[in-house]
């Protein structure tokens, strides 16, 4: 069973661009370090190589982790659903009863989740 990837629209497009942005531009940035770094001669004692292939290596795996995102994505509208209930796209506030407290909280999928911003995972414990 394939994992799905709960998003936002907003989160889907993000994706998208820079998808598109890493296979456009930063591909061909990449292809040109390569390029130059083979023009130092030896490639066994080639540091530049090395670095070059190594950041290849880590752009391919962030368009495959994106492309595999997408093709996996569920979107999801907010405000669906009953409002006294604790889903996705709910907003809670959290108080703490000794002190006064409150912290407000907004649900979001697991590639949303920004904890400092108040955006925790519907998968969070």
């Amino acid at each position: 069973m394939k994992k799905e990837f709960k998003l936002t629209k907003e989160r889907f497009e993000e994706l998208q661009k820079e998808i598109m942005f890493l296979k456009t531009v930063r591909e061909r940035e990449v292809a040109e370090q390569i390029k130059e770094a083979r023009s130092f001669g030896d490639l066994s004692e080639n540091s530049e190589y090395d670095e070059a292939k190594n950041e290849q290596g880590k752009l391919f795996s962030r368009i495959a982790e994106i492309e595999n995102i997408l093709s996996n994505a569920v979107l999801l509208e907010y405000g669906q659903g009953n409002p006294d209930a604790v889903a996705i796209g709910a907003t809670v506030t959290v108080a703490d009863v000794e002190t006064g407290d409150q912290e407000v909280f907004t649900i979001v999928g697991t590639q949303e989740a920004d904890p400092i911003h108040g955006r925790v995972s519907d998968e969070s414990l």
